[in-house]
This record gives C-alpha cells, structure tokens and sequence, in this order.
C-alpha cells in the first residue's frame, strides 16, 4: 500500500471510530448473532430475544406480511416468520431494521434524510429482485447490502458537512458522481467509510466488499458479484428517482457489471416491475 493510500485509510479509520452515533450496532442484534451462531441455541430462544423488542417485532411480522413475500396466508407471529423466511434471512432483516432505526433521530446538514433512506431502501429492494432472478440461496442479504450501500455518505454528512456539500457542488458543476467528488476532496469517499464501519461492526466480509466497491464493481476481490448486484441497483433507483441520498447524477454504468450476473432483458423488466411493486409497501413499514 503506498503512503497515499495509507493516510487515506487512516483518515476513514479516525472518521468513523470519531463518530459516537455509529459506534456499535445495537445490543439486540449482538445478542440475536450470538443465538444464531450458538449450536445450542432453538428457534425459541431466537424469537424471545426479537420479542423484547416490541417495536422490532410489529415491524418484522408486517415485512413478513408486505408485497415482498406475498405468503398466500397471514404470519401471525415470530416463530412462524422464522420458520417461513429462515433464520439467517430473518437476521438480515434485523440487521436492516436496527440500522434505520439507529440513524431515525440524526440530522445531517444538507440532505434530505427521508429522501436519503427511500434511496437506501429501493437499492435494497432492486438487490433483493436482482438476487432473486439469479436464485440466490438468501435475498434478504442482497437487501442489507443494498440498504446499507450509501451508509458510509451518512458519516461523511454528519462529521464533515463543509465538505460534504462541497463534495455536492463539485460534483453539480463537473458532472462527476459524488463519490468521484468525494476522492478529489478527502482522498477517500463514502464507500471507503462504508467499509470501514461495517469492519468496525463486524459484519461479513461480503457486505464490506460490496458496499466498498459498488461503484466500482470491477475492482472487487472476493464478492464481485455482490458488488455488481448492487450496482446495478444503485443505477436502478436513481434512473427510476425512488429517493436521493445526494447524488446529483446518476452513477457511472459498469457493462461489466451486467454481463457478470448474466441478466437478460426479460430479467430487467422482472425486477423493475417487482421493485415498484414492493417499493411503497416496505417503505411505509420502515419510515412510519
């Protein structure tokens, strides 16, 4: 690593551990990671730790019941959606629920949060559509993926305003996509963050890789295809306006990216159709 790119990291790394709002994720899904992983652990066990959240509890049973699924019948309770939805995929929905609700009472100087989170939430929804037409064994972590892609933009927000809206009229004025802007200014941008803090929260390496590199999906090591998936998604929702997190032009299109994940038009026409399908539906549930 050169010593450019060493002091860049070392920039991210001092940026996020400065920021107290996102030191650790929340207690819940620590406990809920550690019961999954336990080999001793039962499904009743999983379900009282996500009982004890009330809040987290009506939200999961009403995802289990949106247009995501569509179950010909009503999920009734936990243990039912554990047992339909999987318990891996239903931590994925945890981890997502929890990270809204931690960055709900933020504000960030210079961007629409509601604006910015139904950005988040259609990139998840299209990842989720993308990994459904190439039947991937678990969706619901191409939605976290796809949720959590700008995540690192929102520590940039609330720790380096000036910049950050420096970053915006740069990119305005060069046509140049924010992240692009970003690494002009800081030497780093929000996927370098992004990487960063979900190394700091301990999450798998796939969803640091394509969080870190969906914008450029072809520099990814081990999950180039998590990267390209959400990409993709990302061009998605921004052609299709669902949002904004602060991006003045639509990113960059990778061909790559497309032509790895094999997709036809059919695909794409399936998954636009899918993600507006569900798009009011999930956000109603996680910006209520």
């Amino acid at each position: 690593m050169v010593m450019s790119e060493m002091s860049s990291q070392g920039a991210v790394e001092r940026l996020v551990s400065q920021s107290p709002q996102v030191a650790a994720l929340p207690l819940i899904y620590q406990r809920l990671d550690e019961a999954i992983n336990d080999p001793h652990s039962n499904l009743s066990r999983i379900a009282d730790i996500i009982l004890e959240d009330s809040s987290l509890s009506a939200r999961l049973l009403r995802l289990a019941n949106s247009a995501m699924y569509s179950f010909p019948s009503r999920v009734e309770t936990i243990n039912r959606a554990i047992t339909i939805i999987g318990t891996r995929q239903l931590q994925d929905l945890v981890l997502a629920t929890t990270v809204v609700s931690m960055f709900r009472g933020v504000s960030a100087e210079g961007i629409d949060m509601e604006s910015f989170w139904r950005h988040s939430i259609a990139v998840g929804i299209c990842a989720r559509a993308i990994a459904a037409c190439r039947l991937e064994a678990n969706v619901e972590r191409f939605y976290v993926l796809g949720l959590l892609h700008d995540i690192g933009r929102l520590v940039i927000y609330m720790q380096l305003p000036q910049q950050a809206d420096e970053s915006i009229r740069l990119s305005k004025e060069l046509r140049l996509s924010l992240y692009q802007a970003e690494r002009r200014l800081l030497d780093f941008d929000h996927t370098d963050v992004g990487r960063v803090l979900l190394s700091s929260w301990r999450l798998p390496l796939s969803l640091q890789e394509g969080v870190g590199s969906h914008h450029t999906p072809g520099r990814a090591g081990r999950y180039p295809e998590d990267a390209a998936t959400v990409h993709l998604a990302d061009i998605f929702a921004n052609a299709l306006a669902m949002g904004s997190s602060g991006e003045p032009v639509i990113p960059v299109f990778e061909a790559h990216a497309w032509e790895s994940l094999g997709l036809s038009e059919e695909d794409l026409t399936l998954i636009i159709t899918q993600s507006k399908a569900q798009y009011q539906d999930v956000l109603d549930i996680f910006l209520e």
